[in-house]
């Protein structure tokens, strides 16, 4: 009798100390599940063409996903607002910023950080152009931006670092206030459509992020005997890559550093890496910390576009 017992018992708590919570099997299976239902998201302000953007990050999530062994996800979103609103309430976990909507985001996520950016957002510029039949000619100086008094002048978005922010402080900086410009400046909410608009001659001048009109003049995409650079601005920080804190408590204790490590890894001599570096514009990324954007924070205070 007693060895029948034995077999009986044995069958009945092997498949239970398997199902336990504390045994290998389960822990995997409930780590796969997590991960499978809950990808790691990202996202990016919208200062180009949608359809470029959608290609640059599909490319970078399957990067990131073979990398970091999660699903990830681009969730494109509307305008620079709607990017920072999306960090704050956790539907993106990684977002693209340029330096204000990178302040204004990190501000209202306790933790966030600031974790990469290319090289050239630590000397990042913005050009003034405008339309030739406007007359306005090329300039030297800061203090010659007073050529832009009594013009129309379209700005990028409104929450743009390098097609507002900036460029709205240099202008002060030489003396020129908005309301010196002739009826309302613009704001048409990405670099590709300011020069469009200068372009058409909608708006005499404008200002945009110099890379965008750099690679657009390199693909012959603006008609050089329409619109022309009139200055260009000193140096400052720009876009860099803002993380959620909490993607360590869904992920692993070092799920930062390792998406950190991963976009530090992309290297131009691999063919993969090197066409998201060239969307991205960009030889590659580096470090960066939240303290690199104090001087952003200042300015943006100044204008009112930080208030809290």
């Amino acid at each position: 009798m007693k060895s029948l017992i034995v077999p009986i018992l044995l069958s009945v708590l092997l498949p239970l100390s398997a199902c336990a919570p504390g045994s290998e099997a389960g822990s995997s299976a409930g780590t796969e599940g997590q991960v499978a239902t809950q990808p790691f998201v990202t996202g990016a302000i919208p200062d180009q063409d949608p359809e470029k953007l959608q290609r640059l990050y599909s490319k970078l999530s399957d990067y990131l996903s073979q990398e970091l062994g999660v699903p990830v996800e681009y969730k494109p979103v509307t305008d620079y607002a709607a990017a920072v609103t999306a960090f704050r309430v956790g539907d993106l976990d990684m977002v693209w910023f340029g330096g204000l909507t990178g302040v204004q985001a990190r501000l209202q996520v306790p933790g966030a950080e600031a974790i990469a950016q290319r090289e050239i957002d630590a000397d990042f510029r913005s050009v003034f152009i405008a339309n030739t039949a406007s007359g306005i000619e090329p300039i030297d100086d800061i203090n010659e931006l007073q050529v832009f008094k009594g013009r129309t002048l379209t700005f990028g978005s409104e929450s743009s670092t390098s097609g507002r922010l900036m460029p709205q402080h240099f202008l002060q900086q030489s003396g020129v206030r908005l309301e010196d410009f002739r009826g309302e400046v613009g704001f048409s909410n990405s670099h590709d459509a300011t020069i469009q608009l200068v372009q058409a001659g909608t708006y005499e001048a404008g200002v945009l992020n110099k890379q965008v009109w750099e690679s657009r003049v390199e693909a012959g995409e603006v008609d050089l005997d329409r619109v022309q650079v009139i200055w260009e601005t000193p140096a400052y920080y720009d876009y860099h890559w803002v993380i959620n804190p909490e993607v360590n408590e869904q992920y692993g204790d070092d799920f930062v550093e390792r998406v950190q490590a991963a976009l530090l890894n992309l290297d131009a001599t691999n063919p993969e890496h090197q066409e998201i570096l060239e969307l991205f514009g960009a030889d590659r990324f580096i470090e960066t910390e939240n303290s690199n954007y104090a001087e952003i924070e200042t300015i943006g205070r100044q204008i009112g576009k930080i208030q809290n």
